[in-house]
């Protein structure tokens, strides 16, 4: 009676070549087991291990490929190009000349890049907290179980999606002196009028009121976003201790909120250094410069002036302190923000 010969044979039955195959069956077998699993692995399409991690390595790259384009494209090359061009004087008619670090010297002799600093800064300092504290209370209300909330949280995000153009054309005509609508609610109530736009004093308060309005509904559904995760058994278990609604919001809910909040504040920084939309379609800047900001007088350099060295080292500056202001806020995060 035969056995099964399952010792690698060195050459074939016949005198073949030896494959090293290991044969299940019979003698003469191995070599034609041998084919059979190969041609099995590869009529099945089954790649080899390290076959497999490069197909997947190569479907990675395909699918990452049109972001990484568009961000070398669109996003590291003009960084990389604004660098350059800040150790550079060019007016768009001659060829750019290479001036070292001049333009960062002249930005700290220029008495209007102070005075657009002040304006971007006490914009920033006003709009976030501000913005934020608005947000959060708006949120809190319609957190409650109330008859038409999210209708009502529909209306509140309009102004977010709607063009900061049609949202700053329907302000100006609010804060127009001869017939705006709000010194027409001021004439009826006997109280003095103002030319809001105009003045020195209230331009930019003007504005400020006019950013956090449209960007409040932002604000509410990332607010909305982070009280929904609060489970609800720790405010029936406080309720149960005798705690007020009020404890309630200081000693559950805003710990509780604290990464949101620190996330928000960071979106808003980060949002109001770039201010441009509401400056450019409400002031242009004045009066006096006392509207116009960093964004906005980076955009006069290179679009009006045409000094896009000069411009691009304000762009750099203006990357700086927004680097500085989100670094800050990640430091001291600790202090305040509870993950747990």
């Amino acid at each position: 009676m035969p056995t099964a010969n399952t010792t690698p044979s060195p050459v074939g039955d016949g005198g073949g070549p030896g494959w090293g195959f290991s044969s299940p069956v019979g003698d003469g077998g191995g070599l034609g087991w041998g084919f059979f699993s190969l041609f099995a692995r590869r009529l099945s399409g089954r790649p080899r291990p390290g076959g497999l991690r490069r197909a997947e390595a190569r479907w990675a790259l395909l699918f990452l490929a049109p972001n990484l384009i568009g961000f070398l494209l669109f996003t590291f090359f003009p960084i990389l190009a604004a660098f350059v061009l800040s150790l550079s004087r060019w007016d768009l008619i001659t060829p750019p000349k290479f001036i070292g670090l001049e333009n960062y010297v002249q930005i700290l002799q220029d008495t209007l890049f102070w005075r657009v600093l002040f304006n971007t800064i006490y914009y920033t300092i006003v709009t976030v907290p501000v913005g934020i504290a608005i947000s959060l209370a708006f949120a809190v209300a319609l957190n409650e179980p109330i008859r038409g909330r999210l209708g009502l949280r529909a209306v509140y995000f309009m102004p977010v999606v709607s063009s900061t153009v049609a949202v700053a054309m329907v302000w100006r005509w609010i804060y127009s002196p001869d017939f705006g609508l709000l010194n027409y609610l001021l004439t009826r109530l006997h109280l003095p009028t103002t030319p809001w736009l105009a003045s020195t004093t209230w331009a930019m308060p003007a504005i400020i009121v006019m950013s956090i309005w449209k960007d409040l509904g932002y604000g509410i559904v990332i607010f909305l976003a982070g009280l929904q995760g609060i489970p609800q058994h720790l405010y029936d278990a406080a309720a149960v201790d005798g705690a007020s609604r009020w404890q309630q919001f200081w000693r559950i809910t805003l710990p509780l909120l604290s990464p949101t909040t620190f996330f928000a504040s960071v979106v808003y920084t980060i949002n109001s250094f770039q201010v441009f939309g509401q400056i450019y379609m409400m002031t242009q800047g004045g009066p006096a410069y006392a509207t116009s900001t960093m964004v906005y007088y980076i955009f006069q350099n290179a679009f009006q002036f045409f000094r896009m060295g000069y411009a691009s080292a304000l762009a750099w500056v203006l990357f700086a302190f927004i680097f500085v202001f989100t670094l800050l806020q990640v430091r001291y995060q600790r202090s305040w923000v509870h993950y747990e």
